[in-house]
């Protein structure tokens, strides 16, 4: 760990934004992370902040891929790589190989990104009002912690470090719940310091956040993270005391979200989860169940699907259906959107107001052509309808193999092994590199 973080801030991407691009520029004033860290100046300052988010992008497809092929969600039958196939779906994981190293490093390059931001913007030579201060630390922290919360969802009972902002004395690798504790510890941090910050951020963000760009309205995307954290949690009084303060709207845009962006000028990249239909190389196969299980008129199967001539297959799998979620590789890729806070809210009521967990199903259910909800009302026939609207909603966001986990139900019944020798993983290996420091 501490050999990976003292590498990871020179391979930072700093960025600035223009318009919905992110142009990478280079900054030979500030190298290194010690000239950043003390008496920098405000436009350096302004550069790490917006460096923050756009570090965020990188390896991110890696990231959805492999959770979602654990989930069984898609599958990679490209061919490229045949631990896509093998050792991800049969394991054991190597501890030292990229399918357990790769996200775990770009991850914690977020949160260095975010730590150096930080310890900048306390011994900047700006001259900065607390009130201006805050609101880079409540930015800071909240992607901060997003990142942790993507890492503790992949390491789940391996554990990870929450404290890594001093290389050479990185705090313990704790447990799942405890990060989940401290997660939200750092959201709730963050949230107090926007609540005393100046009205308008001192930097640019990209229109990923439009509608979430003054420092009121971000604390709305900090109180619908946290409000995922505490559904992970088990709190669903929480869950529902979070969602009051978020951007959570039964009647509004279902993708009214926090996105990253992408573009195709200068030195911004591609979304990569985008996959061109119909074209040899590009075969990530959605999961023949996740056809076969949809009921039927369900409008998401058409939206996030396109049928193969014909079908693939490749190492003992096969399917029919090309996974399309992503119209274009400009396309946004959502952190959190209002689709997901509307199930997160009908979840959160199960056991204390059914009805109220029914209207919110039938949100979703009707924005995708379906008729009301009229199965079993008992919590157990409820959580199962909410986990279904999950898995068509949420397709590919990086959620099935989460919720199957925290729900208890990660196992052959909603886990398909496909093959002799496959197997359900829970978690991703601590990196070998771990093991040694």
């Amino acid at each position: 760990m501490k050999n990976i973080f003292i590498k990871l801030f020179m391979l930072m991407v700093i960025t600035i934004f223009c318009s919905c691009n992110l142009d990478e520029i280079e900054n030979p004033n500030a190298p290194t992370v010690s000239s950043f860290a003390n008496g920098a100046s405000q436009a350096d300052i302004q550069l790490l902040a917006t460096g923050v988010e756009a570090v965020m992008r990188n390896d991110l497809a890696f990231h959805y891929d492999t959770v979602s092929i654990l989930g069984r969600e898609y599958y990679d039958l490209t061919g490229v790589d045949p631990r896509y196939t093998g050792e991800l779906l049969k394991g054991p994981l190597d501890n030292n190989g990229f399918l357990t190293t790769r996200s775990y490093a770009a991850w914690y390059k977020v949160v260095k990104s975010a730590n150096v931001l930080i310890e900048a913007v306390e011994n900047s030579a700006a001259g900065f009002t607390d009130e201006i201060k805050n609101s880079y630390y409540g930015y800071a922290k909240t992607l901060k912690a997003y990142a942790l919360l993507m890492l503790a969802n992949r390491q789940y009972s391996n554990g990870i470090r929450l404290d890594v902002a001093d290389p050479d004395n990185l705090g313990p690798n704790v447990d799942y719940t405890t990060a989940l504790t401290g997660i939200m510890d750092i959201l709730n941090d963050a949230n107090t310091d926007l609540a005393n910050s100046s009205p308008e951020f001192d930097f640019s963000i990209s229109n990923g956040f439009s509608g979430f760009n003054t420092t009121a309205s971000f604390s709305e995307f900090n109180r619908a993270i946290a409000a995922r954290v505490a559904l992970y949690q088990d709190n669903n009084s929480m869950a529902l005391s979070l969602l009051s303060n978020s951007f959570f709207d039964m009647n509004g845009d279902l993708y009214n979200g926090v996105a990253h962006v992408f573009g195709l000028t200068g030195n911004d990249i591609l979304n990569t989860q985008y996959h061109v239909p119909g074209q040899s190389g590009q075969e990530f196969m959605i999961h023949n169940s996740w056809i076969n299980d949809a009921e039927a008129g369900d409008a998401r199967v058409a939206d996030k699907s396109f049928q193969l001539t014909g079908g693939t297959s490749f190492d003992g799998l096969s399917a029919d259906y090309q996974i399309a979620i992503y119209d274009s590789n400009t396309d946004p890729v959502y952190l959190i959107r209002n689709e997901e806070l509307i199930l997160i809210y009908a979840e959160a009521n199960i056991g204390s107001n059914n009805p109220e967990a029914i209207e919110a199903i039938n949100v979703v259910r009707n924005a995708s052509g379906l008729i009301d909800y009229s199965g079993g009302v008992t919590d157990d026939d409820l959580i199962e309808e909410v986990l279904n609207q999950r898995r068509y909603s949420l397709l590919g966001e990086g959620h099935r193999w989460i919720d199957l986990r925290r729900l208890n139900k990660l196992d052959a019944t909603y886990i398909p092994l496909d093959r002799a020798g496959d197997n359900i993983i829970d978690a991703f290996p601590t990196p070998f590199s771990e093991n040694i420091n």
